[in-house]
């Protein structure tokens, strides 16, 4: 029978008035429609003055944009029209997929023909338009197409360096005999950029900085020999496999080495950082800058146990460091990418720490003698958005009171008074801003669960809404025909003084007399947080949809996630990943299930990446509580993963193999009673398919059915080629109908 209903999902067409009811939602409406395309929300570059430039559809170019600047009156004037960018011998533009301005404005690098590195397009080609001459100019020379990267222009806007093959260079702008400034890069050595292992992790890209100046170029160098490989095999390509072999440091394994140096632009010999400690085996190098000045560079140093970072102070003419601040914990040290303003002059940064219990922000001096806390309560810092060194105030990402979401505050930066909220009372939800360089105004997103944002530019710091961005007035009306019971915000007591917050989205057409079955969307990692008061695009309308079926889907943050609920929530998960998370989720399950319109025998579970490792561990560990379980791209065997990520959390192995295997599912796989699907893609370069076989090879060991999908030569993602996203969520509302009914029962 289930053979034969996957036929007749497959082959019966849907009557006209089922396509077109507004208020139903089918896969092909959430996947394969324009339905729920919501306004264009343009990207935004800020200029002095609250000004700024963005990419505009080209009236007389279909497909291609002219760059516009907007002033503070929204009055836009095309900087650079579509046709301006034609070059020689062709018919169109070149498509922009990126741009960098001179201060004059009169010269524009633009972007083309990206291709995707890992998660990003951080590869194409580079041109320069100027507009007093209407010149054109192609860079790179004979690189072969999209081979440059992260090029930049020289703060005084007559040179551009980029990164080509692991080398970096610097050609003038209008195009010419470029400088090279490394001669050893190769696929294992490489200059201006990152290994696999700090993009992932450490979200390390661009991986070069011009001096304020323009006299100096500091850059990392990453040599990943020594470092272990894994290949992905790519049999769909051509008539015999294809092989993609990169270095990837699995725990308890060598890193690459990493160190930061400064090279004349002009070419010459680099002048190498001199940071103790070998990055191989004992440290990071995760973040470096520019120290408010030419003189010197900022940089942080991570040990492999990732409990100590240390910024230390480096002298770019001999290389030599100092350390001026060392934050240390327990378990792990974030890195924070809102950390390290300058201030007083240069006499000052700022730091983000954790040491009094929650993430506040703290100012440090250049010499290491004091450290300051600016912000205090029992409340987290989420995240610094801009401070105002002039006016003596901070502006920041805080909740308080509910952890599910974002507002706006204001503190001042002497640390008296007590936080200002501007985010406007009647506004709950989730608030991200976007400030213009002089504060005065901010590019503001508003969205709650279940209903499509609002873009706007309000004045700071009183919140006035300037004008109208995006307003998804369609979309949301669109989405507010939809057949649906409101969501429900709740906490669930699992006893010992620990409420874990959760949302519930209960079936349409809700009767609490009868019973339904329960679908939890878990996650539960420390690298994302769950229940958020906003919009949830795509997959919100997954969920209700399969509450129009007759399911209620419930999601719940166990301890361990990256909530606003201060340190200790947080670093619960310290070496007991896959535990405490699971113990907390079935917990939690159990409390939300004395509710009497739950059927108890009727719960399912799934989730992706972390979530489908948690999905495992809650179909391996209680058996009992969770029916069917669809865990995609998981992580069955902890030692598995990355240095960077796992080892944060739980260690090394080597001094720590109990918790990895306590907390890895393939070690309670013997306990798997319901029924269980696996979905990966066998190109995952993150997450390895090779995970997944063990399990399957475990599984098989143990005589214990289950149902694969493997999807081929597809990525962490899932999404490479057409219709992989429509097929893989119709899997899964396949399965969910096959293995958990749907619909009230009595």
């Amino acid at each position: 029978m289930r053979g034969f209903s996957l036929l007749l999902l497959f082959v019966t067409v849907a009557p006209v008035s089922a396509q077109t009811d507004p208020t139903k939602l089918t896969l092909d409406r959430i996947f394969a429609s324009d339905d729920f395309r919501g306004d264009r929300v343009p990207t935004v570059k800020w200029l002095d003055g609250g000004s700024y430039t963005t990419l505009r559809p080209s009236t007389t170019h279909k497909g291609a944009s002219d760059l516009v600047r907007i002033d503070a009156a929204d009055k836009s004037e095309v900087l650079i029209p579509a046709a301006a960018l034609i070059p020689p011998g062709a018919k169109e533009p070149i498509a922009v997929h990126g741009y960098e301005l001179s201060k004059n404005l009169d010269l524009v690098l633009v972007y083309t023909n990206s291709q995707r590195v890992w998660r990003q397009n951080t590869r194409g080609d580079y041109w320069t338009f100027r507009r007093s001459t209407g010149k054109l100019a192609k860079l790179g020379g004979a690189a072969k197409p999209s081979t440059l990267m992260f090029a930049k222009l020289s703060p005084e806007g007559t040179r551009v360096g980029y990164v080509r093959e692991n080398d970096l260079y610097v050609e003038p702008v209008d195009g010419g005999p470029a400088t090279r400034l490394t001669t050893d890069g190769s696929p294992e050595v490489i200059n201006g950029t990152f290994d696999w292992v700090y993009e992932e992790e450490f979200f390390c890209r661009d991986g070069w900085r011009w001096s304020p100046d323009g006299q100096q170029i500091a850059y990392w160098q990453l040599d990943t020999r020594g470092v272990k490989t894994f290949t992905m095999i790519d049999n769909t390509t051509g008539t015999y496999p294809t092989l993609t072999t990169f270095a990837y440091p699995k725990t308890g394994e060598r890193n690459s080495a990493c160190r930061v140096g400064v090279v004349a632009p002009t070419g010459g010999a680099t002048r190498w950082v001199d940071v103790p400690g070998d990055t191989r085996t004992d440290f990071y190098i995760p973040r470096m800058e520019w120290a408010n000045g030419p003189k010197e560079l900022v940089l942080q140093r991570v040990n492999r146990l990732q409990n100590a970072v240390d910024v230390m102070i480096a002298d770019a003419a001999t290389g030599k460091v100092r350390t001026v601040l060392t934050e240390r914990d327990g378990a792990w040290v974030d890195v924070h990418d809102d950390a390290l303003a300058w201030l007083e002059k240069g006499s000052a940064f700022t730091w983000i720490s954790e040491r009094d219990g929650w993430r506040h922000l703290y100012l440090a001096s250049r010499d290491g003698t004091t450290v300051k806390r600016v912000t205090s309560g029992a409340f987290d810092v989420i995240r610094v958005l801009h401070i105002d060194e002039k006016a003596g105030s901070v502006y920041f990402v805080a909740s308080p009171d509910n952890p599910t979401q974002h507002y706006l505050y204001r503190a001042a930066l002497n640390g008296s008074g007590t936080p200002q909220r501007l985010t406007p009372g009647d506004q709950p939800g989730w608030h991200d801003y976007d400030f213009s360089p002089d504060g005065a105004v901010a590019v503001h997103t508003h969205s709650t669960f279940g209903k499509p944002p609002r873009v706007e530019l309000v004045a700071v710091p009183d919140h006035k809404v300037v004008r109208v961005i995006a307003a998804n007035e369609k979309l949301r009306e669109t989405v507010g025909k939809l057949a649906q019971t409101p969501a429900e915000f709740f906490r669930a007591d699992i006893g010992g003084g620990v409420q874990l917050d959760g949302w519930l989205m209960k079936p349409a057409n809700f009767d609490p007399a009868k019973k339904y079955p329960l679908v939890f969307h878990v996650y539960g990692e420390p690298a994302g947080q769950s229940v958020t008061d906003r919009w949830g695009g795509g997959q919100y309308l997954w969920h209700l949809m399969l509450t129009q079926q007759g399911y209620a889907v419930a999601c719940i943050d166990n301890r361990g996630t990256p909530c606003p609920r201060g340190r200790d929530w947080r670093r619960a998960a310290y070496r007991r990943v896959g535990t405490l998370a699971s113990e907390d989720q079935a917990a939690a399950a159990r409390e939300v299930l004395k509710r009497p319109y739950f059927d108890a025998a009727r719960v399912g579970v799934w989730g992706w990446s972390g979530g489908g490792s948690m999905t495992l561990n809650l179909l391996f560990r209680s058996p009992d509580l969770y029916r069917t379980g669809m865990a995609v791209a998981p992580v069955p065997d902890m030692r598995l993963y990355d240095t960077i990520y796992q080892e944060r959390y739980m260690g090394l192995p080597q001094t720590n193999a109990e918790d990895y295997k306590s907390g890895s599912p393939i070690t309670h796989a013997a306990g798997l009673k319901g029924n269980l699907l696996l979905v990966h893609g066998t190109g995952d370069d993150n997450v390895h398919y090779q995970g997944t076989e063990k399990l399957m090879d475990k599984l098989v060991e143990l005589n214990k059915p289950f149902t694969l999908m493997a999807y081929p030569n597809r990525s962490h993602s899932i999404n490479e080629g057409r219709n992989t996203t429509q097929h893989l969520y119709g899997l899964l509302t396949r399965y969910l109908n096959d293995n958990l009914p749907s619909g009230p029962k009595p």
